[in-house]
């Protein structure tokens, strides 16, 4: 007997293709379909939209799905759930925080860059000491990507530019490109009038 997440995946399936979009994720929560998709280089607002419109009429037109189920059509975001092998085998490189199981393990929360991921199993190496842990994915109780955002300057505060090598060469520093301070000005001989 197939579930509701795996009756809309074939429905979504052609959609999916002909949009040229990847199927990320698909759930059933209380009567909400969540249909994740995504594409090499992210997925534009215009594309998800007509994927809504189209699985919609594809659900309506299957007419096993109850008028009560509200549908959503989104990319999984910059921080992603991570559920599956395949997804642990995208996230290889990538920052991640999961939780495992209790018993499994001296730490139930880990923190750390995936190094490694197959069939059943993850390793996540730790940004502190560089140590490996392999964690079987049936251990894992929930796990995501974190987007990790680069510190913004202080307002006030000016960015360090690098100062090119200009040795040898004879174009006057630009004043917006040249952090260097300016050489003073040698003073300006005047003539005396008698």
């Amino acid at each position: 007997m197939s579930t509701t997440a795996d009756r809309l995946a074939r429905l979504v399936s052609p959609v999916a293709d002909d949009l040229g979009v990847s199927i990320y994720d698909i759930e059933d929560s209380s009567g909400t379909m969540r249909v994740l998709l995504d594409r090499p280089g992210g997925i534009d607002v215009d594309t998800l939209a007509d994927a809504s419109r189209r699985i919609s009429r594809a659900m309506d037109e299957d007419g096993s799905f109850a008028s009560a189920t509200s549908l959503e059509v989104s990319s999984p975001g910059l921080e992603r759930r991570l559920r599956t092998a395949a997804h642990f085998l995208g996230a290889v490189g990538e920052q991640v925080k999961i939780k495992v199981a209790p018993g499994t393990g001296a730490d139930r929360r880990i923190d750390g860059v995936v190094a490694a991921a197959d069939d059943r199993t993850v390793t996540v190496t730790s940004p502190e000491d560089g140590a490996e842990r392999t964690i079987l994915l049936a251990d894992i109780t929930s796990a995501r990507t974190v987007f990790v955002w680069e510190p913004t300057p202080r307002p006030g505060t000016k960015r360090a530019v690098p100062v090119p090598d200009r040795s040898g060469d004879d174009a006057p520093p630009h004043p917006d490109r040249d952090l260097r301070p300016a050489e003073p000005a040698e003073p300006a001989e005047t003539e005396a009038t008698p």
